[in-house]
């Protein structure tokens, strides 16, 4: 079982390698998920999770397919909140497997969010597996996040899939994120770790900024919209 999982997870890297767009292409791509996922609220990241999260990270058309063994792969960009606003980006790989009966594949967007100084720690050491190394959960979808639940306690990781227009939170217990040197080179023209790009010590180069002008823009728009909600309470 572990040698046919092995199979299909290189064919699908194989074929994410075939349609690889640049580093550069994957940025442009990330501002365009989080616009579309963004501009439709009611089903998109409440605004009370994306106005608190550490950092983002967006995998476009991450790839998952199998025959009887499911895996998946996909390449993309994250960033995290600093003191002046958002870090330069790093690229990413996220990889992973599960055994269940699925035959064929398909494409999906990911976005993860993490939401505490624990998962940022995670982030930060340039590869971790989640439910293992950091708790990861299916994230709440819709304008607001229910105020009884405890997902700023409950995962470090908050993970959302788009597939075919439907956007929802997805578990990803067992996928292992890392760092893609061979992109950040690509990116940066040379090697820059995780911590030098995520801890805001490098300035991020112009063509980060289509991602990291529309997650400021978003995340502001959430920030603003969740201190709204929290008004009325807080007055009385």
């Amino acid at each position: 079982m572990k040698t046919l999982l092995r199979v299909v997870l290189l064919a699908i890297f194989a074929s994410n390698m075939a349609l690889a767009e640049t580093a550069a292409g994957r940025v442009e791509s990330a501002a365009t998920v989080l616009t579309e996922i963004m501009s439709t609220p009611d089903k998109g990241i409440p605004s009370e999770i994306l106005g608190s999260a550490k950092c983002v990270a967006v995998v476009p058309s991450l790839l998952k397919g199998g025959f009887v063994v499911g895996a998946m792969h996909g390449r993309g960009m994250t960033t995290c909140r600093t003191e002046t606003g958002w870090s330069a980006p790093a690229p990413l790989t996220t990889t992973g497997g599960s055994i269940g009966l699925q035959i064929g594949g398909q494409a999906i967007d990911l976005v993860m969010l993490i939401m505490n100084n624990e998962g940022m720690k995670n982030l930060l050491s340039s590869q971790f597996k989640l439910g293992a190394d950091a708790s990861v959960a299916a994230g709440p979808v819709g304008r607001h996040a229910a105020a009884d639940t405890d997902w700023k306690l409950k995962a470090q990781v908050l993970s959302y899939s788009r597939a075919r227009g439907v956007f929802a939170g997805l578990a990803l217990n067992g996928a292992v994120v890392g760092q893609d040197k061979e992109s950040t080179r690509e990116f940066y023209g040379r090697m820059v770790p995780f911590n030098t790009a995520l801890t805001g010590t490098i300035e991020p180069p112009q063509t980060a900024y289509p991602f990291l002008s529309t997650l400021a823009k978003w995340a502001k728009a959430a920030s603003g919209t969740a201190a709204q909600t929290k008004a009325p309470s807080e007055s009385k």
